[in-house]
């Protein structure tokens, strides 16, 4: 509990030191930080090639019915938000401890990695016991809970294994239902993992003996078929296999999250993800004709 109300108390910090430079209220702030939690589009990936080297990737898709800009065919906030994309470098003593793409003013951690450890990415778990009950619940003074983003923050500042990550990330109260895509340093250690506010609902795992060297993750329960108007997961799947094993690397993998529909309106930025060489981010823009979503 000293550890949770430490994080409270860096990260209000850290929200009044963003208002402050930006000259902005802090709760626009604090509404900024909060909107992913409830709306973010994702598809992240973790695959092993034959070496027994992991790679992990994700898109970002954020911005859905939060306006739409005619002159250009793409979301009003998808347009702004990849104006404001950094990689970023957390240091401490004059060295790195972690990486994350982020976007300028976001205190959490929705995509990064801690070499030479793990990698982590979120996707939003669309679910009826969506993010806006856990939040409703944290205004009427309910505090037991973590913000997803910052949970992951925590787990970069303080997880010095990819089991002690997996262990934090399994058990910890959420604000909303998430999917955790993580991946270690060593051959088979890659999970999906499925979260309810209170729990984990189940958990995938790399597995070569029986053929899963790569999982991909939407934002939609993998035991179940994803709707027809958001069928991202069955493309994606298609180009993984194509691709096969053999060819699992950087290349392949830019590749599957940058074919329509995985790469939409909505996609914000593309990462590439290793232990070994930290994180690469390019701003994605998908010309027209193009899905929404």
């Amino acid at each position: 509990m000293q550890w949770y109300q430490r994080r409270v108390a860096i990260t209000a910090g850290e929200i009044q030191g963003v208002a402050a430079v930006l000259g902005l209220p802090v709760g626009q702030v604090v509404l900024y930080n909060v909107f992913y939690e409830v709306f973010t589009v994702c598809t992240s990936i973790i695959a092993e090639d034959p070496k027994g080297d992991l790679y992990a990737a994700r898109n970002l898709d954020f911005g859905l019915f939060l306006g739409w800009d005619n002159s250009n065919d793409t979301w009003l906030m998808t347009e702004r938000l990849r104006k404001v994309i950094r990689n970023v470098d957390f240091q401490k003593g004059g060295k790195t401890v972690f990486q994350s793409a982020s976007f300028l003013g976001y205190v959490g951690l929705m995509t990064a990695v801690k070499p030479p450890l793990f990698s982590l990415t979120i996707n939003e778990r669309f679910n009826k016991e969506g993010g806006y009950i856990g939040i409703y619940q944290w205004i009427m003074g309910d505090r037991s809970s973590k913000w997803m983003g910052f949970l992951t923050r925590d787990v970069m500042e303080h997880a010095d294994s990819y089991s002690q990550a997996k262990e934090i990330l399994m058990k910890d109260k959420l604000l909303a239902p998430a999917y955790y895509i993580l991946s270690g340093n060593s051959s088979g250690e890659g999970v999906i993992i499925t979260r309810s506010l209170n729990e984990t609902i189940d958990v995938q795992a790399l597995n070569i003996s029986e053929g899963r060297w790569y999982l991909l993750q939407t934002n939609y329960d993998p035991w179940e078929a994803p709707p027809f108007y958001d069928d991202r997961r069955t493309p994606g799947n298609i180009c993984m296999k194509e691709w096969q094993q053999d060819n699992v690397g950087f290349k392949s993998l830019f590749n599957v999250l940058s074919t329509k529909p995985n790469l939409n309106k909505l996609t914000v930025y593309t990462s590439l993800l290793t232990v070994r060489d930290g994180i690469h981010t390019w701003m994605q823009d998908c010309e027209t004709p193009c899905t929404p979503w």
